[in-house]
């Protein structure tokens, strides 16, 4: 605490990320991608290091923003550029939730950052309750109000669970909410959902986010991406050039952009991630795991006789970090990151071990 400080600094609850560990541990807590970037990645990067780097980025990012369009077929003023999605989003909380105090719903488990922002841009919200398969209820944001919500916001896949909605759900809350901000997060949607981005011809309040962190293995430079209709994208790029007129720096987007271009790396890639998702699924059933299923590079697990506490500190005892919320509903179950599959045959022995010592 500080008397310098402004006087709402105090009441904020700052997000909390998964932990990144100065000891030697096998991360399996933070979804990071299992294999590292595309060579092209690296080569892109060193290719621009050099002496303009005392030059300030390209302002409107057109090279990488003209390849994202491309790669979703849409316009290229329908591509607003961040650094990294949490920056994105944070702009669209800005630019598209704050409307006569309208609540903002989202599912009761979600990504947890959504409760931050409303905190931190003061966006009332509503929370829908997932079903007890922890899939989302449509009809809790299809159905009539009294006060229209100033927007819907959920991630899909939805994390923690992993779990997808079909394009004709998200279609269905889109119809019913013409007047609301539909926001899609899509993260993880590489790893074998469908994207929403599909949608974007025929509804225009839905607005989808990408980040390049997971399936393109660019945690580390810090760019992420909304898709939109043009009107949309004009007022987040007017609230982000308030606030930073330069989105992203000049590794970031050659590093981006060759990350796109290179296709076969990231399609083999993402399938052998899927492929090992599959398998750890399997082998954490035999062991006596309930796992909800995914479409993502991880998975969301909880032992049918074992608390997730004791598991999630043998497992560290053991050198490997997962990921444990200690929250209503969901305290029970442990997300892992998907690794090589080296990596899940370390996890498994160390699960093995874990568990014939209880049994």
């Amino acid at each position: 605490m500080s008397r310098f400080w402004s006087d709402h600094i105090h009441a904020l609850q700052p997000y909390v990320p998964g932990e990144q560990p100065k000891q030697n541990l096998l991360k399996l807590n933070t979804n990071e991608h299992a294999y590292g970037p595309s060579p092209k990645v690296l080569e892109a990067i060193a290719a621009v290091t050099n002496d303009r780097l005392r030059l300030y980025p390209p302002y409107d990012s057109a090279a990488l923003i003209a390849a994202i369009a491309d790669l979703h077929q849409v316009g290229t003023d329908q591509v607003f550029l961040g650094n990294g999605s949490d920056e994105v989003l944070a702009h669209v909380f800005n630019t598209l939730f704050l409307r006569d105090n309208r609540p903002l719903l989202m599912p009761d488990i979600t990504y947890s950052f959504y409760k931050t922002y409303c905190r931190f841009f003061g966006v009332p919200s509503e929370l829908q309750p997932l079903a007890d398969d922890y899939t989302i209820t449509v009809s809790d944001y299809t159905r009539p109000r009294d006060v229209a919500p100033a927007a819907i916001i959920f991630a899909n896949p939805n994390a923690p669970t992993g779990i997808a909605l079909g394009l004709d759900d998200i279609a269905a809350i889109a119809q019913a909410n013409p007047d609301s901000a539909i926001v899609v997060d899509e993260a993880y949607v590489d790893f074998g959902a469908q994207s929403a981005a599909a949608l974007l011809g025929q509804y225009d309040n839905i607005v989808v986010i990408h980040t390049l962190s997971k399936s393109y293995a660019l945690a580390g430079l810090r760019v992420g991406y909304a898709l939109a209709n043009p009107e949309v994208v004009a007022g987040l790029q007017r609230v982000k050039d308030s606030f930073n007129s330069y989105p992203l720096d000049t590794l970031a987007q050659a590093g981006a952009l060759a990350a796109i271009q290179d296709r076969s790396y990231f399609d083999e890639k993402r399938a052998a991630i899927m492929q090992s998702r599959e398998q750890l699924t399997a082998a954490l059933r035999s062991l006596g795991f309930q796992v909800l299923p995914s479409k993502t590079n991880f998975v969301f697990a909880r032992h049918e006789q074992v608390d997730a506490k004791h598991i999630h500190q043998a497992l560290r005892d053991h050198g490997i970090l997962v990921r444990h919320f200690n929250q209503p509903r969901i305290e029970q179950f442990l997300r892992i990151t998907i690794g090589t599959p080296e990596q899940c045959a370390t996890l498994l022995t160390a699960l093995r071990d874990i568990l014939s010592v209880q049994s």
